[in-house]
């Protein structure tokens, strides 16, 4: 396997739904020294076209190339979501090989309460722990290791979780970007209501939040975390212990 990914103009941090990724994001944005994009590959598959320095792109091939270009010029960091499938990311054999990717994972039963909550009309692939193991696969083949984060180590000692995750992926570590300003931002604005919990913190948080329909009161949502739950565990044994 090849460790040596520090030198990588691109980071991606591939999360499932509801795994608390936008607070990551809010504290990249917070560091000041990378270009961050939330959720590009998303906002193609949900509004047919996103925007990259100034740029307006409609398809994954447009934003790989984007992407790419904006790398040439200074350190990108994107986030995304794995309810959706990329299947250009995944056939990019060059992408998956130069870009640092990493994932955000959460359990399944946690993930479908909090993602019903938002969109009761969910479905099986929205918990998005299928597609992420199809992809760190597809990472892994090129000889890359992936990082994998647990999002119950990243709220619940979010200092040495960051730290971690800066020393495996080479970035300098900023422990003042583990705070920000409270207030909604124009990179999440078209998804506002997902996250509104980052919006109102100023930190990590790992406060729980009751559900009233979760897995154990949905035979539902009890088969969508199921299904999902192979996919997890073997993400969760291959993920970067925090001391």
């Amino acid at each position: 396997m090849n460790d040596r990914q520090d030198t990588s103009r691109v980071i991606a941090l591939w999360s499932a739904p509801r795994a608390r990724s936008t607070a990551f994001f809010r504290s990249v944005l917070e560091r000041g020294d990378l270009t961050a994009l939330h959720e590009p590959f998303c906002n193609i598959a949900d509004f047919g076209e996103t925007t990259v320095d100034g740029r307006t792109v409609r398809t994954e091939r447009e934003l790989i190339d984007a992407v790419r270009v904006l790398s040439a010029r200074r350190p990108v960091f994107f986030k995304d979501t794995t309810d959706h499938r990329c299947p250009e990311v995944l056939a990019d054999g060059r992408f998956l090989g130069e870009v640092r990717h990493t994932f955000l994972i959460r359990h399944p039963d946690e993930i479908a309460a909090s993602y019903y909550a938002l969109r009761p009309e969910m479905t099986a692939e929205d918990i998005g722990l299928e597609q992420m193991y199809e992809l760190y696969e597809a990472v892994a083949a090129t000889g890359q290791r992936p990082v994998v984060l647990d999002s119950e180590d990243l709220v619940r000692r979010p200092a040495e979780t960051m730290a971690a995750y800066c020393e495996a992926v080479g970035l300098p570590p900023r422990p003042e970007a583990l705070n920000w300003r409270p207030g909604s931002r124009k990179e999440w604005r078209r998804t506002d209501r997902w996250h509104t919990d980052v919006s109102n913190s100023s930190g990590f948080s790992a406060r729980s939040t009751e559900y009233a329909v979760t897995v154990r009161t949905s035979a539902s949502l009890a088969a969508f975390s199921a299904r999902h739950e192979p996919f997890y565990r073997t993400l969760f044994d291959r993920r970067l212990i925090v001391a």
